[in-house]
């Protein structure tokens, strides 16, 4: 009864989308109902200025930590875990405005709007790299400031994008000529000084020069500083500040960031950041003056065949209060399998400030569309 229920439906179906056009000419001229066709060519319309793309990263990983404290038991664990999936919508508006929606999920956390962008003048997002209608351009929503640079070549995420990035609803505008980008922003950042009004009172500021194409045969330079007023707002410190029991700082830290990237014939790759508070938190009694979180990351990385690329990192942080390592150093290596399709092993070690230790070993499969 089903397959016969089904296969009817199919049928006059058919027969609409046949007899479609003529109804709904005769319908239009009625009342303006519109027609299968007239409504099929106005979502292609739609969708020739919608873009999508995504990532999916599986990654399977093992560690083993080992307590500087004797009565504390070292711990061995491993899993395989859905690390990060991502699906972006890019719609044109017009050839100066575009939006862009970001959905990520990472592992276990569920899924979440990331980014939602509306940009202005820009071809892209405007940054290094891509092409500006003009010399200005602006974007507003929920966005990553321009604070920092956090290029890397490696599965797990540089020390300096654990300190320092930060995610906001924010209007940012900036000028882009000569391979020179000035940005600056506005935000209501998630951490408040204590006993103050919660209003728009953070700000950021950029500039990076990226040496234009061509200009010397086989070889690429960028490189970039950038300030921001609260360096609490950034997504791993609030998270941190917030784990030791209060919500708010007793007076505003500035930070900045400088960074170096090299490419040389498409070969070999070289990434220098560093990231630091311009101050200690000795205002602050949870976090205290020994609180004046900085990190720095170095990458060298080199492709010796297609679709093959190996790196080294060495890395660290000061005064951190152990939210990062003190000394981390590691290798990686990465094989394009398929089109679009990698495989990457990574092993690192970490030594933090009270002198545990850690070995990481990860394995990562990923595509991207």
């Amino acid at each position: 009864m089903k397959k016969c229920t089904i296969i009817g439906l199919v049928m006059a179906i058919a027969v609409f989308m046949v007899s479609g056009p003529a109804f709904s000419e005769e319908e239009v001229g009625k009342g303006g109902v519109r027609g299968v066709r007239e409504r099929l060519d106005a979502l292609e319309n739609i969708m020739k200025g919608i873009g999508f793309s995504g990532v999916i990263e599986l990654e399977g990983g093992y560690s083993d930590v080992d307590y500087d404290d004797p009565e504390t038991e070292d711990e061995k664990s491993s899993d395989l875990s859905v690390a990060n999936v991502e699906f972006a919508i890019d719609a044109g508006i017009t050839d100066r405005v575009k939006g862009h929606i970001l959905f990520k999920y990472e592992d276990d956390e569920g899924v979440t709007v990331d980014e939602a962008i509306i940009h202005f003048q820009a071809d892209g997002v405007c940054v290094p790299n891509e092409a500006c209608h003009s010399m200005w351009y602006a974007s507003a929503g929920k966005l990553y400031v321009p604070f920092g640079y956090f290029q890397s070549h490696f599965i797990s995420d540089p020390l300096t994008l654990e300190l320092g990035e930060t995610r906001e609803t924010a209007v940012v505008a900036g000028i882009h000529f000569s391979g020179l980008n000035l940005a600056a922003g506005v935000y209501n950042g998630d951490m408040d000084e204590t006993d103050a009004d919660n209003q728009i009172e953070d700000y950021v500021a950029s500039i990076t020069y990226t040496l234009p194409e061509g200009t010397v045969n086989g070889f690429g330079f960028m490189a970039g500083v950038s300030f921001v007023s609260d360096i609490a707002d950034s997504d791993g410190l609030t998270d941190f500040i917030n784990d030791t029991g209060t919500d708010t700082v007793d007076n505003y830290v500035a930070g900045y960031s400088a960074f170096l990237s090299i490419s040389i014939i498409d070969k070999v790759a070289i990434e220098l950041e560093y990231l630091a508070a311009v101050d200690d938190y000795a205002d602050t009694p949870a976090l205290g003056a020994d609180f004046e979180p900085a990190a720095w990351n170095v990458e060298v990385a080199y492709v010796p065949m297609d679709a093959l690329e190996i790196a080294l990192r060495y890395a660290g942080s000061n005064d951190t209060l152990n939210m990062l390592p003190e000394t981390q150093y590691g290798a990686t290596a990465a094989y394009g399998i398929f089109e679009n399709t990698s495989l990457a092993i990574e092993y690192l070690h970490d030594q933090f400030e009270n002198d545990d230790e850690a070995d990481i070993v990860t394995v990562q499969l990923a595509i991207e569309y």
